[in-house]
């Protein structure tokens, strides 16, 4: 078998790759390019999912980034276990093939108690006193002592929040090495996220996304050549593209006009029962997977959500077959954003209401993804003091709360998850070599395939 890296470049699209991403640009010149037509919805969880077992949700269940748990009455958002995926992953035919292949899976999804050999993924500690300490889990159990003896601390609050920079994408290509140089696997994934941030936070159509460009293709371009460098054949792709947004829609709060939605009153905040609402809806990004616990009112619902302005599709039972994600974790029905929206998780009337949470970064409590979190709330003067006075009452012992998140929806001015009408905003795969029979476009299921032929060094998985 041929030893293969599969970098995993967030929010590149065919469109981003030019004058801004000269190595990138370089690389998918000196081999072979294709547009991925995206996985639906074309979000993280979901994209890796078809890529990593060829298969669409209807087959592997992975619905979105998170889904209403019925069975516990609770919205579980980016939980870790690989067994969550229900369909056969590439390293595990490939290891029954040859016992001798290995896997390292470093920031890919699902990262937790799967068949790969390697794995090394974001997980804080909670303490019983209330402290969130940022920590990495690894597999085996002892390179997270390693590997953090080595690099140092994963910079986690530049993974995702309002302080989110190509800090934790430089941290997981130095990672990449380490995993390369100590274990040489015969897969190495690797995850950039760095892109989807100002992607989200400005919208692709800003000018400063030339410099987030120019950062992503230093950070890539040098693992390529480090990985090239030791015999490594490196392919390069992403999960979706990011759209220009302006318009956020907030179908809880029209369930609520129609009283479909319980809130919980706890200490003056509220807070959202899903058990006891009678329809809600789970934003992510573009789509929402609207869930009914009273199958009386579904014409009206459906009818109520086919007259919101900015929803574009309604997707019953017989559209979710079509679409392949009729899966029993999906919603009744799942709303598409139109073009330049995109769903909040928002059920309150009143901001100061809003449960404690909603102004943190708390992508677990939160009943859909939520990304404002991306940003500083412009009210505060000072948010980088307010941040460091925070961290330092946690270091002596005191409880806080880093309620520093807006509740400004507007904010946003990228998103995604629906399927672009624009190819320029689809997904890419680059193989930095030429690959005979490679498509100009290729379907997200299909991507397992080509790479599986890649490291075989068979060619068109079609022949």
């Amino acid at each position: 078998m041929q030893r293969t890296a599969v970098i995993n470049i967030v929010g590149l699209s065919t469109s981003l790759v030019g004058k801004h991403t000269p190595r990138l640009d370089a690389f998918a010149r000196e081999g072979g390019s294709a547009r991925i037509t995206p996985a639906f919805p074309a979000v993280t969880c979901t994209a890796q999912s078809d890529y990593l077992t060829g298969k669409p949700p209807a087959q592997h269940g992975i619905v979105g980034n998170g889904w209403y748990n019925r069975d516990l009455a609770e919205v579980q958002f980016w939980k870790q276990p690989d067994r969550l995926v229900r369909a056969p992953k590439i390293w595990e035919e490939l290891k029954a093939a040859d016992p001798s292949f290995t896997c390292a899976k470093l920031f890919w999804w699902y990262n937790m108690y799967s068949a790969a050999d390697y794995s090394i993924t974001p997980r804080p500690m909670y303490p019983a006193d209330g402290r969130k300490i940022f920590d990495v889990y690894t597999h085996p159990m002892d390179v997270r002592h390693e590997i953090k003896k080595d690099l140092g601390d994963f910079p986690f609050p530049t993974f995702w929040g309002p302080l989110s920079a190509v800090d934790s994408s430089r941290w997981i290509a130095r990672c990449a090495r380490w995993f390369e140089e100590k274990y040489t696997p015969t897969l190495n994934l690797v995850y950039l996220p760095h892109l989807d941030y100002n992607l989200q936070r400005l919208g692709p159509g800003d000018p400063a996304i030339a410099r987030d460009l120019q950062e992503i293709d230093t950070v890539a371009g040098d693992l390529i050549d480090t990985l090239r460098g030791r015999g490594v054949q490196v392919v390069v792709l992403s999960e979706y593209g990011i759209e220009d947004v302006d318009t956020p829609v907030h179908l809880n709060r029209v369930f609520r006009e129609k009283g479909w939605i319980t809130v919980k009153d706890e200490l003056g905040l509220e807070l959202l029962d899903c058990g006891a609402s009678r329809a809600f809806a789970v934003a992510d990004h573009q789509i929402a997977h609207v869930y009914l616990n009273d199958p009386s009112i579904e014409a009206d619902v459906r009818r109520t959500l086919e007259s919101t302005p900015g929803v574009a599709e309604v997707l019953g039972a017989a559209e979710k077959a079509a679409r392949n994600i009729d899966h029993s974790r999906a919603g009744e029905f799942i709303a598409v954003a139109a073009p330049g929206c995109w769903f909040t998780y928002y059920y309150w009337t009143d901001d100061d209401k809003a449960p404690d949470f909603a102004r943190c970064v708390d992508i677990h409590r939160k009943p859909g993804f939520d990304p404002v979190e991306l940003f500083f709330d412009p009210g505060i003067r000072f948010p980088k003091l307010k941040l460091m006075t925070f961290l330092l009452r946690k270091k002596l012992g005191f409880r806080a709360l880093l309620d520093v998140i807006p509740l400004d929806p507007s904010l946003v001015k990228g998103s995604h998850g629906r399927i672009p009408e624009d190819p320029g905003n689809h997904p890419v795969l680059l193989t930095g070599t030429p690959v005979p029979g490679l498509p100009e476009s290729i379907r997200s299921t299909e991507v397992k395939g080509w790479l599986r032929q890649l490291i075989a060094g068979r060619g068109d998985p079609r022949a």
